[in-house]
């Protein structure tokens, strides 16, 4: 199937994003979060849609000092959202030691050996220095952002890499500085419900995350792009079914949003043959620049309807086996049904993800293309 992106297309895609990448930074609760939301709602009216607001509540995590000191040096960081705070004295010890040092990805939250580290009780500090493709500071998912466990623990960037590893191998004396304070806020998922011309078929939902560590145009740019071109393809070709599109908040913080969306619908996580949904996921860097696109899920309709939909798009197939790391691991370990499209990208979690470099106009605009064509086709 091709799926040559048309010029209004490229157009819509570009304007998107460009919206998208001047918002600011997106991450839960915070004002370019609530700039999110309120953007891709209108986006959605202009198209003629009829978009809700469903909210939910947070206690947000506002960073206050917070640095690692060793020789004499200040290296500014990041603290780990899952991890307890320190006092403002923070806290002092041999670096490798007391306060432990560990070069890690972003992928390595979805790990049991990070969860190990970050819950041995040997150290009273972990620093994590950022390991990515591009330099920076790619913070780690906070998967356990309601019930903050293990040592504090901070990120600082790539940068520093040197500086702390040398230190750590000299066990140089080290303070280890992570305040912040919880703001109680609400933050919100965008939600399109289209009943459908037959309204006992089987549900659909269509699911895009939209919240992030920084701007990510790239993480978080193209799933959206999708998002919009299916809600205009299903209001051109109204479905047979209920079809729910929901963006969601709270993805960096463990799902949140999706818990809610989840929790406001009991029972549409489990198989659709006990009356659950079938989920389409478009999930991180889908055409970011340089990067690769892989398809999920444990379905073989799925897997083929996809694979034919995207058949102009270089792909990686995952095994039926391979558990998702985003918003469809669970429905994943439920038995539930579900699509998941991902990509990857040099820039993940990184605030360089910017307009217009991070990402490929075509390529995004050319998978929306495909995106659309899928779920139109399971909306029948």
């Amino acid at each position: 199937m091709t799926n040559a992106p048309t010029k209004a297309a490229l157009e819509r895609a570009a304007a998107w994003l460009t919206a998208w990448d001047g918002q600011g930074t997106h991450r839960t609760g915070t004002t370019g979060d609530r700039a999110g939301a309120a953007w891709l709602a209108g986006a959605a009216a202009t198209l003629g849609a009829t978009p809700e607001f469903e909210e939910f509540a947070l206690d947000r995590l506002d960073p206050g000092a917070c640095h690692l000191e060793t020789d004499g040096v200040r290296i500014e960081a990041v603290p780990a959202f899952d991890a307890p705070a320190t006092g403002p004295d923070g806290i002092t010890g041999g670096l490798g030691g007391d306060i432990a040092v560990a070069e890690l990805s972003p992928r390595t939250v979805y790990s049991g050996e990070y969860q190990a580290l970050r819950r041995d009780a040997h150290h009273r500090g972990l620093v994590i220095v950022c390991a990515s493709e591009a330099p920076g500071m790619a913070l780690l998912n906070a998967e356990q952002f309601r019930q903050p466990y293990g040592a504090p623990a901070i990120h600082v960037a790539s940068e520093a890499r040197d500086t702390v590893l040398d230190a750590a191998a000299r066990g140089a004396n080290a303070r280890l500085v992570a305040e912040s304070r919880r703001t109680r806020v609400l933050a919100q998922n965008v939600v399109v419900a289209l009943p459908g011309r037959q309204p006992g078929r089987p549900p659909l939902v269509v699911m895009t995350p939209r919240s992030s560590w920084w701007q990510s145009t790239a993480e978080r740019g193209g799933g959206l792009v999708c998002w919009l071109e299916i809600l205009r393809a299903l209001l051109a070709a109204p479905p047979l079914g209920p079809v729910t599109l929901v963006a969601t908040s709270g993805h960096e913080l463990g799902h949140l949003g999706l818990d809610d969306f989840a929790d406001r619908r009991p029972g549409c996580t489990r198989p659709a043959t006990e009356g659950g949904a079938v989920w389409v996921h478009y999930g991180a860097n889908i055409g970011a620049a340089g990067g690769r696109l892989a398809l999920m899920s444990a379905s073989d309709d799925l897997r083929a309807l996809a694979a034919a939909a995207l058949s102009d798009t270089p792909l990686d197939i995952a095994p039926k086996t391979a558990v998702p790391s985003g918003e469809t691991r669970d429905i994943h370990r439920g038995g539930g049904a579900y699509l998941t499209l991902v990509g990857t990208s040099r820039l993940f979690h990184l605030p360089q993800d910017r307009w217009p470099h991070a990402v490929d106009v075509a390529t995004v605009a050319r998978v929306a293309s495909a995106a659309a064509g899928i779920v139109i086709a399971l909306a029948r």
